[in-house]
C-alpha cells in the first residue's frame, strides 16, 4: 500500500494560491487538502492550477454558521454539491453540530451518502470539536446506525474533550478504526488539540499515543486490501499554535511541524513509497 501525503492549505491564506502549490511541490506533498472558493471562475482557476503542477486534491466542507438545522441542512447540501464538481479524491465534511439531535446528525450524514451516490465522489467524516463527531463516546450508535460510513481521523479532538489519552475508550477505538479511510495527524494533549511542538521530549509520550492509533488504522487498511492511503500533517495556526504573550510570537513553525510529521510518517512506514508496517 501506497501512502500520499496532503499539506493542508488552513494556515497558508496569506500566501498567493500559486506560491502555496508551488512550495507544496517543492516539498514533497503529493497534494493539497483545501476548501474551494465559491466563486467559480477562481475555484476553476485554483483547479487547473493544481493541475498544472500534477498535485492530487482532497477537499474540505468546514464550519457553517448557521445555529440551527433548518438553516444548516440547505448550506451543508449546496456546498457538497459544489465541492463534488471539482472531482477530488474525496470530501473530507466537518459535518453537523455538537447541539443538534441525534436524528438532525443523522439526516445530514444520511444526506450526504445520498450526495455520494449521485456525484460518485466519496465524503468522509472528521472527527472534531463542534460537530457530530465530537467526542469518541459519541460514536458507536452513528457507526450503528450508518455501518459504512468514512471516516477521516483526528483523535487530537477526542484526547483534548475527554481530558485523556482515551486510556480507557480502546474497545470504542477498536470499533472505530475500520471505518477510518483517512488520517489528520496533528498531536493532541489533554488541555488541548495541538501540542506546541510535536519534536520537543516532552510531547514525546503524545506523539507515541497517537502512534498507536496511526499503526493501527494503516494495518486495518493493509487489512482490507487497499492499494492506497492518505495523510494530512494537520497543525495548525494561531489559535492552535500557541503565541507568547505580548508579542504574540508563534512558538513554533507551522510549515516546518507539517513537513516534519510528513518526513517522519514516511520514515515509519514506508520504503520506496511502499509501505512495510
Amino acid at each position: 500500500m501506497k501512502i500520499k501525503f496532503f499539506c493542508p492549505g488552513w494556515g497558508a491564506e496569506k500566501i498567493p494560491f500559486k506560491d502555496f502549490l508551488v512550495q507544496v511541490k517543492n516539498d514533497g506533498f503529493d497534494g493539497v487538502e483545501i476548501s474551494l472558493p465559491m466563486e467559480k471562475k477562481m475555484r476553476d482557476e485554483w483547479l487547473l492550477r493544481i493541475n498544472d503542477l500534477g498535485l492530487e486534491l482532497i477537499v474540505q466542507h468546514h464550519e457553517t454558521d448557521h445555529g440551527t438545522y433548518q438553516k444548516y441542512l440547505p448550506e451543508f447540501t449546496d456546498r457538497l454539491y459544489w465541492l463534488a464538481e471539482a472531482k477530488p479524491l474525496f470530501i473530507n465534511s466537518q459535518t453537523g453540530k455538537d447541539f443538534f439531535s441525534f436524528e438532525e446528525n443523522c439526516a445530514l450524514i444520511a444526506n450526504a451518502d445520498e450526495i455520494e451516490q449521485k456525484t460518485g465522489v466519496q465524503i468522509l467524516h472528521e472527527t472534531h470539536r463542534g460537530k457530530f463527531s465530537f467526542a469518541c463516546n459519541l460514536m458507536p450508535p452513528y457507526l450503528d446506525t450508518f455501518p459504512n460510513m468514512k471516516i477521516t481521523a483526528d483523535f487530537s479532538h477526542w484526547v483534548n474533550v475527554s481530558e485523556s489519552l482515551l486510556e480507557f475508550q480502546q474497545k470504542t477505538i477498536d470499533k472505530i478504526i475500520p471505518n477510518v479511510y483517512h488520517i489528520h495527524s496533528r498531536v493532541g494533549y489533554q488541555e488541548g488539540p495541538q501540542v506546541n511542538d510535536p519534536r520537543a521530549p516532552e510531547n514525546k509520550e503524545f506523539l507515541n499515543r497517537h502512534f498507536e492509533w496511526w499503526d493501527a488504522i494503516i494495518k486495518e487498511r493493509i487489512k482490507a486490501g487497499d492499494s492506497d492511503f492518505t495523510i494530512t500533517p494537520e497543525f495548525g495556526p494561531q489559535p492552535y499554535m500557541p503565541l507568547l504573550p505580548f508579542t504574540q510570537q508563534a512558538v513554533s513553525n507551522q510549515w516546518e511541524i507539517n513537513k516534519f510529521m510528513m518526513t517522519l510518517l514516511k520514515s515509519r512506514y514506508s520504503t520506496n513509497g511502499e509501505i512495510t508496517i
